[in-house]
């Protein structure tokens, strides 16, 4: 190395650590020790030697924070843990009743400490860091896989692109919020307003719109905020972490990543309670939008102990503050038909802008809400919008009625196919008994059948669905399977090889699981965890269908309500007939076959799946090595037996190389799982 280069490199090396000093200073401990003139002075030396010496750039260097060259989409990641939503409390009474479920599960009456943060209003994501440096970023999705938003992570100005400090995990996951401050959001609409550019409803959108930038370049001009809220992977698992939830946020600012200011920790529910009104006494004057508080039990061993139910943690709940409201009129009330017959009347409203958006539509629940309210057609109504949740009537200003106002009668027959509308006494829902005749229900039906958690039917949007029922090709599941070129060339926007595209992914979709095709088929209140542990329990379709309802509720989380449900469904002869042509056209799974204990092939391996499995999805290979008795993992250690690498496998693959561990192809999986399955 020349020795101009040699010192170019000490520069560089320099400049890089001094302004990743400052950056923690500003942004972590709040207490700036240079004026931004000579901030600015740092970074254009750091630019300028950088430019001169491209051979010595960084991805994690400070300069990237400008952003780099745009990309034609965003790759899926799959969250090695889940990212869970919360479970939500709107009043006292909630959040006490909270405090007294985690109290009665664990059996314990001494006061619980809790963990108190502001909800912020923006976008969760998890940033990945490699021996400190920033390998990976991406969206929550829907919990499971979410989108590469690396290269836009790295340009929010306060998210460290390396960590400092001692003990550092050689891979550690900080997931947390990103979003937009007031004052950003003010500046940034006013100069898309002045350069004719598309002007957002609220910091969220703003937040949402610009973090999903194809171009970082534009993400770098955005004023966006990350504030950590926790850790996902921590590896190697001896790392030593602080056993409290709070304790572990300051590590993480130790590491020098930023936490909200106004975090707490509070005794009790009542503590929380104090937390809570404080908060909500502040709000208008926080830099940044919140819509609530969260609550985290305090202790780690405490939440090991209450653990997770299908979708959220037992131990953390999310207040949200009283919804934001307004006035308006209702001019009309339609009724709508959802994917299990359940007749839902919507307000059409006087257009109004409530929450940051302009609401034109509400729900009114059902027929008891409508009575409940005493509301007419022609009412002055207070419209609720809390969050994301659909708004909402709320009361009705009779003083300002008129006289002119109307009933609202609901249909006694279904407003799509005439059927006979049925209200169970014991049911709040009234319901169109007409089943898959009913277009409205058929077309939510197949939907719901063709969606990616189902039979994940490639090319089958909705539009498509709606196109393939008007036009009388298919009345149900297995319809699609029967469709033909000549059937869909006729449709609209359906060439031949789009055509031909939604054929062959029709055929692919043909083997699946028996988890999905119990969940595909729509069941009430079968989700995906609901169909899983139906499938794992009895194992096949048939004694599924032919279990009672005291077997059903052996299940694992089935009660009596939902394997009523279940038992109902199977027992109606037009599911019958419903499956069994679904059967005929081919629909197949792997069989279910628990092998005698002591005898399973993989009996305390651990393994690892990487890459695109073009066979199976990573899902069901997941499931098929579990039932061998594989222990599958979401990273690669030494303690990895085996590594399954589809195509394009990445790190995975190797770290899985660098340690010596031993790595599968698709085609040595297919041919281990026909021998032992």
């Amino acid at each position: 190395m020349s020795e101009s280069l040699e010192q170019a490199k000490k520069e560089i090396a320099t400049l890089r650590n001094q302004l990743n000093e400052y950056n923690y200073q500003y942004y972590v401990l709040d207490d700036p020790t240079v004026p931004d003139a000579v901030y600015d002075r740092d970074m254009q030396a750091l630019i300028a030697l950088e430019k001169t010496y491209p051979e010595l750039r960084s991805v994690n260097s400070p300069s990237q924070k400008v952003g780099g060259e745009a990309l034609s989409s965003f790759e899926q990641v799959t969250h090695e843990v889940p990212m869970l939503s919360l479970d939500n409390a709107f009043d006292e009474a909630s959040l006490l009743a909270f405090e007294k479920r985690l109290k009665d599960r664990l059996k314990d009456t001494a006061t619980l400490h809790f963990s108190c943060e502001p909800k912020l209003d923006g976008l969760a994501v998890s940033i990945l860091y490699e021996n400190g440096q920033l390998v990976r970023a991406a969206t929550r999705g829907d919990g499971q896989v979410g989108e590469n938003i690396t290269a836009n992570v790295r340009t929010i100005a306060n998210v460290p692109l390396t960590l400092r400090g001692e003990g550092l995990p050689s891979r550690v996951e900080v997931r947390g919020e990103v979003f937009m401050p007031r004052d950003g959001f003010v500046k940034l609409n006013e100069h898309q307003r002045q350069s004719g550019g598309k002007v957002f409803a609220n910091p969220r959108n703003a937040a949402a719109g610009s973090l999903r930038q194809l171009d970082s370049k534009i993400t770098a001009k955005r004023p966006l905020m990350f504030y950590a809220y926790s850790l996902g992977v921590v590896q190697p698992d001896s790392v030593e972490l602080p056993d409290t939830h709070s304790a572990r946020l300051h590590k993480l600012a130790s590491w020098g990543l930023p936490l909200c200011p106004d975090i707490d920790v509070a005794e009790g529910g009542n503590g929380c309670l104090d937390y809570y009104n404080r908060i909500l006494n502040v709000r208008d004057n926080l830099p940044y939008d919140i819509d609530g508080v969260v609550f985290k039990v305090n202790a780690i061993t405490l939440q090991q102990s209450l653990g997770f139910v299908a979708r959220a943690p037992r131990w953390a709940i999310a207040q949200k503050f009283p919804a934001q409201e307004e006035v308006t009129t209702l001019l009309d009330v339609e009724f709508q038909v959802g994917r299990t017959g359940a007749i839902t009347p919507v307000a059409r409203l006087e257009p109004v802008f409530v929450g940051g958006v302009t609401v034109s539509n509400a729900t009114l629940h059902n027929q008891d809400e409508i009575h409940r309210l005493g509301v007419k057609v022609g009412d002055t109504v207070v419209i609720r919008r809390a969050g994301d949740v659909i708004p909402q009537v709320v009361s009705v200003l009779e003083s300002k009625r008129t006289g002119d106002e109307a009933d609202i009668a609901f249909p006694s027959q279904c407003p799509v196919c005439g059927s006979q509308v049925e209200k169970l006494e014991d049911e709040a829902v009234a319901r169109c008994t007409g089943g898959l005749i009913c277009a409205a229900q058929r077309k939510q039906a197949l939907k719901h059948f063709a969606s990616r958690k189902a039979f994940d039917i490639d090319g089958l949007g909705d539009k498509l669905v709606d196109q393939l029922v008007d036009a009388d090709l298919v009345h149900s599941p297995a319809d699609f399977f029967t469709l033909s070129l000549s059937n869909l060339i006729g449709l609209e926007r359906m060439a031949e090889k789009s055509a031909t595209k939604l054929l062959s992914s029709l055929e692919t979709a043909k083997k699946t699981t028996l988890a999905k095709f119990l969940y595909a088929l729509g069941i009430r209140e079968v989700g995906e965890a609901t169909a899983s542990n139906l499938a794992m329990h009895f194992e096949t379709l048939e004694a599924i269908r032919s279990a009672s309802l005291e077997a059903l509720v052996e299940v694992q989380d089935v009660g009596e309500v939902v394997a009523t449900h279940i038992f109902n469904f199977f027992n109606e002869q037009h599911n019958t007939e419903v499956l069994e042509a679904l059967l005929r056209e081919g629909i197949t799974w792997p069989t279910i076959e628990k092998p005698s204990e002591g005898n399973l092939p993989l009996e305390g391996k651990t393994c690892v799946i990487t890459g695109t499995l073009s066979e199976m999805g990573r899902s069901d290979a997941k499931a098929r090595l579990q039932l061998l008795g594989a222990k599958v993992a979401g990273s690669v250690s030494k303690n990895t037996d085996f590594l399954v690498a589809g195509e394009k496998a990445g790190s995975k693959l190797t770290k899985a190389q660098e340690l010596g561990v031993e790595v599968w192809d698709e085609t040595a999986l297919v041919s281990f799982l026909a021998q032992h399955e």
